[in-house]
């Protein structure tokens, strides 16, 4: 079985397990998120560092993020549209029409509309709140290059599946489809091609 054969080359996954350390809030995990969207890891981790750097103990929140001067984001180095979006994220709690302290009583597809909703939180974006910090278990993020791969890889596909059709691929793994992902992205890091 494909699946046995990747636990049994990367071990248990790690995908609900908490990060040492607590992790962050909702509110600085989708921050971060768009930090570090298109961006090298360490040129990413210094803006970010930069970022909650600006906030008392490092920990930003919306109103805090709201009451900063204009200028401050991209003074810390944020682009014009990274900046616009977490501004946007802000308001959009402090108003309340988003609630990241009740995500638990919204269903995936509720809770993905709604964060994509906010300027430069895409699909994906949500995808990867659901599974790394709501640990979500069946989140099924077909438009990811890395999970079409591993699943090609893996499952020993002549060709790489078309996200509506991993969809349907995906199935049989319900309801642990981000376990499932989570293997593909450690497949394409330990098969090759051919």
């Amino acid at each position: 079985m494909v699946l046995a054969r990747l636990i049994e080359a990367r071990g248990p996954c790690t995908l609900g397990w908490p990060r040492a350390g607590g992790g962050l809030d909702h509110f600085g995990a989708l921050c971060r998120s768009i930090l570090f969207q298109q961006l090298a890891g360490r040129a990413a981790a210094t803006i970010h560092a930069r970022f909650v750097a600006l906030f008392d103990g490092g920990v930003a929140t919306p109103g805090t993020v709201l009451a900063l001067p204009p200028g401050a984001l991209r003074a810390a180095g944020l682009s014009g549209a990274k900046a616009a979006s977490i501004l946007d994220l802000a308001a959009r709690i402090v108003t309340g029409e988003i609630d990241l302290d009740h995500t638990a009583t919204l269903d995936d597809g509720a809770l993905i509309e709604r964060l994509s909703s906010v300027r430069g939180i895409g699909r994906w974006t949500a995808e990867m709140f659901l599974m790394f910090q709501l640990h979500r278990l069946d989140v099924w993020p077909v438009g990811d290059l890395g999970v079409r791969k591993g699943f090609t890889l893996a499952w020993g596909l002549a060709a790489m599946p078309t996200p509506k059709e991993l969809v349907a691929m995906g199935d049989p793994y319900r309801p642990y489809r981000s376990v499932v992902a989570w293997y593909c992205w450690r497949a394409v890091e330990t098969l090759t091609v051919g």
